[in-house]
This record gives C-alpha cells, structure tokens and sequence, in this order.
C-alpha cells in the first residue's frame, strides 16, 4: 500500500489519529470522512460550521486544510464564484487507509532504527495471541 500523507509525530497511542496528528488537524479530518461521501467536496466555510463547538477563526480553518494538502490527505480543486476562487477540499483516502498508512510507517521506523531488535520483538509478541 502507498504511504498517505507522512507521520507527524512519532507517539502513537490509543487515541490514533490524534496521536499522529495535532488535535484540530483530526477534527477537520473527522469532519471531511463524515461528510464527503459519494464525492462530496466541501468548501472551508462548511467545515468551519462544522467545527463551531471550537471557537477559532476561519482562516484558522483554511491554513490547516492547507498543511493536510501539503502532507497528501486531502484534495483538493479550485473553483470560482462571485467572491473570486475558491478551495472544494475532500480526503484522498479513507480514515482506515490513512490509519494503516501511519502504522506502517510506524512499524517501518522502528525496524529501521533498531533492526533485528524490533523484528524478534514482534514475533514474540504477535505469536502469543
């Protein structure tokens, strides 16, 4: 499977993706798989209402849609209208995509750094269940 997007932190914990990524960067996620289904592409003035439990600024919104562009999670077209051009953003993969990739990445850092190490140590603790 191709890598989506790239680790932001290596801590991976129960909370999944909150512990790959930073807490608003999940949320715009969050909101993005629930309501981009059958194609659907939703313009930052959406997701900020979607997001109105947490108190921030749209442009707020807008600059962390474009690090999640830049990092290869979301997609994104320009379009145009009356106020000039205008970003529609959708996920470029499934959330179970997205998770799987940062596993992998995960997994693969850590044999990376510790070799030999980290492939015994998996045997042994996958081959107990």
């Amino acid at each position: 499977m191709k890598t989506v997007g790239r680790v932001l932190k290596s801590d991976a914990s129960s909370e999944g993706l909150t512990s790959m990524l930073s807490p608003l960067e999940a949320d715009v996620c969050q909101v993005l798989w629930r309501n981009c289904v059958h194609g659907r592409k939703m313009r930052v003035r959406e997701i900020h209402a979607k997001l109105s439990d947490r108190r921030m600024a749209l442009t707020s919104v807008a600059v962390i849609l474009d690090r999640l562009y830049k990092q290869g999670l979301v997609g994104r077209e320009a379009g145009t209208g009356r106020g000039g051009v205008y970003y529609l953003y959708y996920p470029k993969a499934s959330k179970e995509q997205v998770e799987h990739s940062l596993l992998d990445s995960a997994v693969n850092k850590l044999i990376r750094s510790f070799g030999p190490s980290a492939v015994s140590y998996f045997n042994e603790r996958f081959s107990k269940k």
